[in-house]
């Protein structure tokens, strides 16, 4: 009876459906994809899972924007990402989508399950709202008043709400990760999870939502519909066959996952929230979450709005689907972010694909059909040249597998990079050109270039999970079929007698000059996409026009009613000028002079003069619009009047 593989699975984070993705969101489907390569390789039996997160209160307004419906608006974004994932070449097992009927019956299973047991109550939410990150905070969560996750603004919010019994399991929670010390990788965001959330304290979770329909509803409270973290969360085992009432035996089989692979910026949802929803499930948990860095653009995030947004299928236009594949696995480091722009792409193309990898590839082709009409020799008795090469690709084994171990991935596609470097020295080292010259040496001619063919067989098996169509190209080319990872215990497979195919260029060098050229003129005749703040109607303005307004940090000197104006007010002010300042506001409905007298705000000094019933206003107050009938003057009375704002 054969032996049954030992199972592998391991997942993606589900895309969110707001926005076509860019190359950065790309890295991370490359990345786990060549993580599940590899152990279909060691002979695993693996199941990859990815797919899409599709609803929440951001949908509903890039639906309603776009003049779709939700529905339609996320069948449109899924698609691109499917597409993606697949013009990358990544080898999923399955696509999950949380707008899936069985997902959402499940997902409302166990929000009962839930609630009846008591692990979910209804209360009453009244926190700060950040609407991209579909995320209520606390004040003092706040990072200088803004969503201490993405920094942006956020804004108060009060309704009734489903919360989740997070309190309840904390102890358990980090006894569990305090037990397992590899359940959250790399040991950063560890530390990161205890000391900075679970440990001060986990407050429950509100997990239903009232102020928007798009989601799945609560079956038994039909003004809630369950939060997006509990919804998408679920996928992992939803897309098992998981059911309360009784799961599949592929959910048995397959659970629990062998890794979660995310960005470091969801990590706490994955270490906090899912681990006790999981537990409050009677499930187990998964056996680690790996939170990877982010690939950036130079030194940026990629965003839309700062036009630094690189595609893959541009990319893929331009340099081909396994060069891209490269780019991102190499490029990454292991704890720090990576980095994107189209003049190192080309950089690496040229100098890693082209002349290291398909040089090797293409001269020991050529010169084994120039010199034995393409014939394998047999090789003969080596030298201590021979055994140096052979002994580097042993070790480049080695290292590959223990840097699968705990996915430095970056690490183990440049151990393969440098047995290429090793061989094209070895070519160097043995001069086969001029060992054809002497018909004495044959032989040994004949073993050198064994050598290089069965150093290249163990570069194209080792570049399988990370370049899946140029490892066939290479196995084509020398026409071998000793593809296995076993194979790679016996440096000698390669038979002799095969004569090996054509030799064909892998990558053909780019003229990186012309190419910039050409993208840059690309990117100015493209026409911009819009941000979300052209989608919600805000005027955007470029870093130019915002440096021309000076804002400066002013004392409120004096303050009087102008008579024949209800709700004006005339204010002197010292900006640090030599001279004082007068300047007219709108604000008498909101504010007494008396109580705006000594505060320090913040004016806008290079505003254009004005006159106001009959008074010049040289300068305007920040102020906000808290409501439709209050407004609230910006107060900075720590700062020094003359004090420039940035």
């Amino acid at each position: 009876m054969a032996e049954e593989k030992k199972k592998f699975y391991i997942t993606t984070a589900i895309a969110y459906t707001s926005r076509k993705p860019h190359i950065g969101n790309s890295y991370e489907i490359v990345l786990t994809d060549s993580i599940a390569r590899y152990k279909r390789l060691q002979g695993y039996d693996v199941f990859m899972l990815t797919g899409t997160d599709e609803h929440g209160q951001k949908i509903e307004e890039y639906a309603k924007a776009a003049g779709v419906t939700p529905k339609e608006y996320v069948d449109k974004v899924a698609g691109e990402i499917r597409e993606i994932c697949d013009l990358l070449n990544t080898s999923y097992d399955k696509f999950i989508r949380t707008t899936d009927d069985y997902h959402e019956k499940v997902v409302q299973k166990i929000f009962r399950k839930l609630y009846e047991q008591g692990d979910i109550y209804k209360g009453t939410y009244e926190g700060m709202y950040c609407t991209p990150c579909e995320s209520f905070w606390t004040e003092s969560q706040l990072v200088d008043g803004k969503c201490p996750d993405c920094g942006r603004e956020v804004k108060p919010a009060k309704e009734e709400a489903y919360f989740l019994r997070l309190s309840k399991y904390q102890k358990q929670l980090e006894e569990f990760i305090e037990s397992n010390e590899n359940f959250i990788y790399p040991e950063a965001r560890k530390k990161e999870m205890l000391n900075n959330f679970i440990k001060p304290g986990l407050q429950d979770l509100c997990v239903s939502r009232t102020s928007f329909k798009w989601g799945v509803p609560v079956d038994f409270d039909d003004k809630h519909v369950v939060y997006v973290w509990l919804d998408a969360l679920s996928n992992y085992i939803t897309a098992l066959g998981y059911d309360p009432d009784g799961s599949s035996d592929m959910y048995k089989k397959y659970w629990p996952a062998d890794v979660h692979i995310i960005g470091k910026d969801i990590v706490r949802f994955h270490t906090i929230y899912w681990p006790i929803m999981l537990m409050a499930l009677g499930e187990p948990l998964p056996k680690q979450v790996f939170g990877h860095p982010w690939l950036l653009f130079g030194e940026d995030k990629m965003s839309k709005s700062k036009g630094n947004v690189i595609y893959a299928d541009d990319l893929v236009n331009l340099l081909g689907v396994d060069a891209v594949r490269y780019y991102l696995l190499s490029e990454m480091p292991y704890a720090s972010d990576g980095s994107i722009t189209y003049e190192t792409i080309i950089e690496r193309y040229n100098s890693d694909l082209a002349n290291t990898f398909g040089n090797l590839v293409n001269r020991t082709i050529a010169m084994q059909n120039k010199y034995f009409d393409g014939v394998v020799c047999e090789p003969c008795e080596g030298d201590e040249v021979d055994e140096e090469l052979k002994k580097f690709a042993y070790d480049t084994v080695a290292k590959v597998d223990k840097c699968f171990e705990t996915y430095r991935v970056a690490d183990a596609i440049e151990a393969v990079l440098n047995l290429a470097k090793r061989s094209n020295k070895y070519i160097d080292e043995t001069m086969p050109w001029a060992l054809a010259k002497d018909e004495s040496k044959k032989a040994r001619l004949g073993t050198v270039l064994y050598n290089l063919l069965e150093a290249i067989r163990y570069i194209a098996v080792l570049l399988s999970p990370f370049m899946p169509e140029t490892s066939e190209k290479i196995f084509a080319q020398m026409n071998c079929d000793e593809k296995s990872y076993d194979s790679l215990s016996e440096f000698g497979k390669t038979k002799a007698g095969t004569k090996v195919g054509e030799a064909k260029a892998l990558f053909v060098r780019i003229d990186a000059e012309k190419t910039l050229a050409d993208i840059a003129a690309k990117q100015a005749a493209a026409p911009k996409e819009k941000s979300i703040t052209e989608i919600e109607g805000l005027a955007q303005i470029t870093f130019d026009e915002f440096s021309k307004v000076e804002l400066r940090v002013a004392e409120i000197t004096s303050c009087e009613p102008i008579k024949r104006a209800k709700k004006l007010l005339k204010i002197t002010v010292n900006d640090g000028s030599a001279e004082p300042r007068q300047i007219v506001s709108g604000i008498a409905p909101w504010y007494k002079p008396e109580e705006l007298t000594g505060k320090k705000v913040v004016i806008v000094a290079n505003l254009k003069p004005a006159k106001l019933c009959g008074e010049m206003s040289n300068g305007m107050l920040l102020a906000g619009d808290v409501s439709e009938d209050d407004v609230k003057v910006l107060f900075v009375d720590g700062m020094p009047a003359g004090t420039k704002i940035r």
